[in-house]
């Protein structure tokens, strides 16, 4: 039986952080998968471990340097190659519209609340992206990454103008409100 893998990304909006992608083949039915925006972090927490011991998984992550460097439609097309060469099926569903060029991937607008594969691999996604801005929250408290997790929110935007830029940030991300502060 050829199961499928579902793949979805998180950290592909923000300022600052990595960009993950997960790919998973579920082994069993996990109650309660939905999209990672729809549950709240506790949940999503506990449905990650339930994910982890119950399914077959591939996560890559991209740092701010690869994206900046590379662009984020390449690193994720990069990132969906990784995933379909370490997953043995042949058959992938990805979030959203687009390919990337990819062959071999069916794609489909918000799968990650309808399907539970690209559900799980969505939690997979978000989880470790939110763990890893929680990490350097406590490198750079200034930013105060813990309540943002690196989005382009009106605090996140505030504490660039005020610190400048840091290690995790996002240098080709352009924003209008700081083109006059910082370029």
């Amino acid at each position: 039986m050829n199961k499928l893998c579902g793949i979805d990304e998180a950290g592909r909006g923000p300022l600052a952080g990595d960009l993950v992608m997960a790919g998973c083949i579920l082994h069993q039915e996990i109650a309660g998968l939905n999209d990672s925006k729809k549950l709240t972090a506790k949940k999503r927490e506990a449905l990650y471990t339930l994910i982890i011991q119950n399914a077959e998984y591939h996560i890559v992550t991209f740092s701010p340097q690869a994206i900046d460097t590379h662009g984020i439609a390449h690193c994720l097309k990069s990132g969906l190659l990784q995933i379909m060469e370490n997953m043995p099926t042949t058959n992938f569903l990805f979030d959203g519209n687009t390919s990337f060029g990819v062959k071999n991937l069916q794609t489909m607008i918000k799968a990650d609340g309808k399907v539970a594969e690209v559900s799980a691999a969505s939690i997979l996604a978000k989880v470790t992206h939110d763990r890893d801005i929680l990490l350097e929250a406590k490198k750079y408290p200034e930013y105060q990454f813990e309540k943002h997790k690196g989005y382009g929110t009106k605090l996140h935007v505030e504490m660039i103008k005020k610190h400048g830029y840091c290690p995790i940030h996002r240098r080709s991300y352009k924003l209008k409100a700081l083109e006059k502060t910082l370029f």
